[in-house]
């Protein structure tokens, strides 16, 4: 992460766009500004989170996901433009996005789909807080057209609302709390094509909490093909090939 520090103070600043990423100028200044916001929070939750650390690990639970349910937390900028890449090297046409939060990730998947597939490409983005989804709503509007009309934001228990109209899904990003990683893997798997992509974040630093997720990514006779990605926190990268 980078600082810049003026007249005492330090804020977060996002990595340079990769100009490899097609988007406009009003989209990158956007994805700019969302990721150094993102950054700040990261910066703050940290210092808060460091004040839990003394009670016991059950205790700790209730009071961390309190403090992470408003806070603008997005994909890692370098992460997002791998996906964004992977997805155009792919010719991705559909898209589950398993935790939008405020959207971020999502503008890189809808450019990517969009790019591929025009008006026919998709992302079905899935968020359970109204709060983080009114927000996201907010940033693909700002986004413009081509980011809007490409998603396809699925509010509420995504074990409910992933249950229907869903296509054959090319790619699968975990993105979500660990708890509902596999589930959300469970729902998705009947309408995974043959080379699907799943990825799922943090899966070193949350290696424990994603057990059961990686228990089934990972199983020899199982029908992925896993890795892990030396990205911050891991990057879990699997083909679906059953």
């Amino acid at each position: 992460m980078a600082e810049c520090r003026d007249s005492g103070s330090t804020y977060a600043m996002s990595p340079p766009p990769n100009p490899m990423i097609d988007a406009s100028p009003q989209v990158r200044e956007l994805l700019g500004r969302l990721h150094a916001l993102s950054l700040e929070q990261e910066v703050a939750i940290s210092a808060q989170a460091a004040a839990l650390r003394h009670l016991p690990e059950e205790e700790r639970k209730e009071p961390l996901a309190a403090l992470m349910r408003d806070k603008f937390i997005a994909l890692d900028q370098d992460k997002c433009e791998f996906i964004y890449t992977l997805l155009r090297a792919t010719n991705a046409r559909h898209v589950v996005e398993a935790g939008t939060s405020f959207g971020v990730s999502t503008i890189y998947l809808a450019l990517a789909v969009s790019q591929n597939h025009g008006n026919d490409g998709r992302v079905i983005a899935t968020e359970h807080e109204p709060e983080k989804a009114r927000r996201a709503r907010e940033h693909w509007a700002e986004a413009g057209s081509v980011i809007e009309d490409a998603i396809d934001l699925r509010e509420g228990d995504l074990r409910q609302t992933l249950k229907v109209n869903m296509p054959q899904v090319d790619f699968l990003l975990l993105d979500i709390w660990t708890p509902m990683a596999l589930p959300t893997l469970e729902i998705v798997l009947p309408h995974l094509r043959p080379g699907a992509i799943v990825v799922a974040d943090n899966t070193i630093s949350f290696s424990a909490a994603y057990a059961d997720l990686l228990a089934v990514l990972r199983s020899p006779s199982g029908p992925f093909r896993s890795v892990v990605l030396p990205y911050s926190n891991g990057l879990e990268f699997s083909v679906y090939v059953p």
